[in-house]
């Protein structure tokens, strides 16, 4: 009887070991996969916009995906994050007075991304911009590089007719 019961222990405790290594096995899975992620296709990782002839002199075209908008800028295309730099909230273009206008705070960006009035600290944040061998931009939204410092003017662009947003008070 003491082999019958030496052998139920060995077995039971053989059986727990092995349970103990599978859920060590799952946690090392899932940890690797944390660890490890894979890249990403949404905002955060690499977006594939449109081919650079769309973005024209003077003009803004929004990528909805990157959150940013793309513009040229001497005969290059730049990417433009659209969220403002004093508090986030998502600066739209104002077609009348060709500028981006924050609506929370009157921070006011020309078409270039630079401060030109309001509370905002800096110019428009943006995005590393290349062209793929497919002759599409491709936007890099996974790390965004900090706008130009107030006074900053990389163009010359003041405002063409009214603004969209009211002044802030």
């Amino acid at each position: 009887m003491t082999t019958e019961l030496m052998k139920r222990r060995r077995f039971l405790s053989n059986l727990w070991k092995t349970g103990a290594a599978f859920i060590a096995g799952a946690g090392a899975w899932t940890t690797w996969d944390l660890i490890n992620p894979l890249p990403s296709t949404g905002f955060g990782g690499v977006i594939r916009a449109v081919k650079p002839e769309v973005v024209t002199e003077g003009g803004v075209v929004e990528v909805a995906t990157a959150r940013s908008y793309l513009v040229r800028v001497d005969d290059e295309v730049i990417a433009l994050s659209q969220k403002c730099t004093h508090l986030g909230c998502r600066v739209p273009f104002c077609e009348s007075s060709g500028q981006f206008e924050c609506p929370c705070h009157g921070s006011v960006f020309n078409r270039g991304g630079d401060h030109v009035k309001g509370a905002a600290p800096r110019g428009m944040d943006f995005f590393a911009v290349e062209i793929g061998d497919d002759g599409l931009v491709y936007i890099d939204t996974g790390h965004s590089i900090d706008g130009n410092p107030p006074g900053t003017s990389t163009v010359d662009a003041p405002p063409i007719g009214p603004r969209c947003t009211e002044e802030a008070h």
